[in-house]
């Protein structure tokens, strides 16, 4: 399994309660926020980690280095902000095989990630997400699912039960490869959204624990939970 890590934020959000690093590598209990976020990534079969950097890249490249337990570590750097759909084209140029596993780098969301990449090569569709189901929240645009199908995002409102985007999914090298896209883009947005409009985005929602480090009363939470 080759995983890309999405961890070029800036974490302007954090800086009254986080020093000027990468978002990603934000501290918890003396260890950044992607350790934590590696060791459970690590219990699975992981071949090649692909961090998408950005913002300081230099601290999370000192911190790796180009082995990280054994799994070779590469490097996609942005010389200037792509946004999460130019960064994920770019990491995908050190992919060999015909998919990847992409997470964000600001969220942990434990699931379990043979499962979930057995769900997207079964389901015969090139981009698969995983989903949160979440109760009594307002911070989320929330996700609209038909069986295994997405057919819609709604914009963030307080809602009593829904599901989220895990920020994580399991994506066609070849499928985002064969489109015409702009340097710059949001994944979300030009990748995520219109796919959910041809039936062909698939989803699967889990349960497990959701810890989301964007805002400082998450990340507080996080330091809690974590």
């Amino acid at each position: 399994m080759e995983v890309i890590i999405l961890a070029g934020g800036m974490g302007t959000r954090l800086r009254e309660v986080v020093a000027d690093v990468p978002k990603p590598m934000a501290p918890i209990k003396g260890k950044p926020f992607l350790d934590y976020l590696l060791n459970w990534v690590l219990e699975y079969e992981v071949t090649k980690l692909v961090f998408a950097v950005g913002y300081k890249a230099e601290i999370i490249k000192g911190h790796f280095g180009n082995v990280f337990h054994g799994i070779p570590v590469f490097y996609s750097e942005e010389t200037e902000p792509l946004g999460t759909g130019g960064a994920i084209v770019k990491a995908l140029n050190f992919i060999e095989g015909e998919n990847a596993m992409i997470i964000n780098g600001d969220t942990y969301f434990p699931i379990n990630l043979d499962w979930f990449n057995m769900f997207h090569q079964t389901s015969g569709r090139a981009l698969s997400i995983a989903l949160k189901e979440m109760k009594d929240f307002d911070r989320y645009g929330t996700v609209l699912l038909a069986g295994d199908t997405v057919t819609g995002f709604k914009e963030k409102m307080p809602l009593e039960t829904g599901l989220i985007n895990g920020g994580i999914y399991s994506l066609n090298k070849a499928f985002i490869q064969s489109m015409i896209l702009p340097a710059v883009f949001s994944f979300e947005q030009a990748i995520l959204e219109q796919q959910s409009l041809t039936g062909n985005l698939k989803a699967v929602a889990f349960t497990n624990v959701f810890i989301d480090i964007g805002i400082p009363t998450d990340y507080k939470k996080a330091c809690e939970e974590l």
